[in-house]
């Protein structure tokens, strides 16, 4: 395993870090727990789960994920061997009306609810990195291009919720503070107040990013570099697609395009030639397509750490090993090959 430092901290994590939001809904908590020991046992010492999990979103599975880790680590006493990151959902429509009535501010009131409800499922007195999941204010996320100007403005001052999770940070119940599904905008704000204020400073950012969604080198990529802020990659296989399960309209049996047909974000058309083209890369070298696609990511410069999800062993093996794949220089210009041709078909 190779391990980054987590933003300016002097905190090691792996460069793949165990993503769990399939637990409680496609995965048991007996094989979220298989999947945690041969995790650790690889080397993996970066697990990241949401208030938010399962996936997709529900009432009646709120807050299952952290529950199944909450067990596993009473169960096993490994929580000093695990950098344990978590987040705060922002507000939303009617996916996430069953969490503090669809009306989340990133105020005292909500942070102290959300937090101290996320201690009490992990069973833990302290998250090592607590993270807004998206932002309060409307801007455009989960794929949305375009930025509309209006709408709700009436979002938390990033000073007063920077100096609520200050005061985490004190009481020990949190040890840094992350962003996710930001803009390079947000991103420079909360660094900017916290210079300003003397304020903690956000060390990391969880956005998409894969070879079918780049959106985040625009802008983003050289923040993270500038300002030790690293990315944390969610979807680096984009649902799985970069795989090639899905090719020519296949739908494997219990998969998770076959379970949610409704998410598309990674399967339009131009997401399919895209990833044609990746295969038939893969092929030519020898290579996997998700190893060579994870290896990629890897590989980013402004990267901190890569967020694997599995639902079988098999994928998770292959994820973990994709660490020791090296991609060549024949290999890396036929990526930038095809993203030139296929730009950000899935932002």
């Amino acid at each position: 395993m190779q391990y980054r430092k987590l933003g300016n901290t002097d905190t090691d994590v792996s460069v793949i870090c165990l993503g769990t939001m399939t637990w409680g809904e496609q995965n048991t908590q007996a094989e979220a727990f298989e999947q945690m020991d041969y995790a650790l046992a690889e080397g993996v010492n970066f697990f990241d789960t949401a208030e938010l999990y399962s996936i997709p979103p529900k009432a009646a599975t709120y807050g299952h994920t952290e529950e199944i880790i909450g067990h596993w680590l009473r169960k096993t006493g490994n929580r000093d061997r695990i950098v344990l990151a978590s987040k705060i959902a922002g507000p939303g429509a009617d996916w996430v009306e069953h969490i503090r009535q669809g009306r989340t501010r990133f105020n005292r009131e909500h942070l102290q609810a959300a937090l101290d409800d996320s201690l009490r499922r992990l069973q833990t007195d302290c998250i090592d990195l607590y993270q807004l999941h998206w932002p309060e204010r409307d801007t455009n996320r989960f794929g949305q291009r375009d930025f509309t100007p209006g709408g709700q403005e009436d979002f938390t001052p990033v000073a007063e919720t920077l100096a609520v999770l200050d005061e985490f940070i004190r009481a020990g119940k949190i040890r840094y503070i992350g962003l996710s599904n930001e803009t390079p905008w947000g991103i420079m704000r909360f660094l900017q107040v916290a210079e300003q204020q003397g304020l903690p400073r956000m060390v990391t950012v969880q956005n998409p990013y894969s070879l079918l969604n780049r959106t985040y080198e625009t802008g983003a990529a050289e923040v993270s570099w500038r300002e030790h802020c690293g990315l944390l990659a969610y979807s680096p296989l984009g649902f799985g697609v970069l795989s090639g399960k899905y090719l020519d309209g296949a739908r494997p049996a219990g998969s998770r395009l076959a379970l949610f047909p409704d998410y598309t974000r990674y399967s339009s058309p131009a997401a399919e030639e895209a990833t044609a083209q990746y295969s038939a890369l893969a092929r030519a070298h020898d290579l996997d397509c998700a190893q060579m696609s994870l290896a990629f990511v890897n590989s980013r410069p402004f990267l901190t750490s890569t967020i694997i999800g599995a639902t079988t062993m098999d994928q998770l093996r292959s994820n973990i090993a994709s660490i020791d794949v090296n991609l060549s220089a024949g290999v890396l210009e036929g990526i930038q090959a095809i993203h030139a041709a296929h730009p950000d078909p899935s932002p």
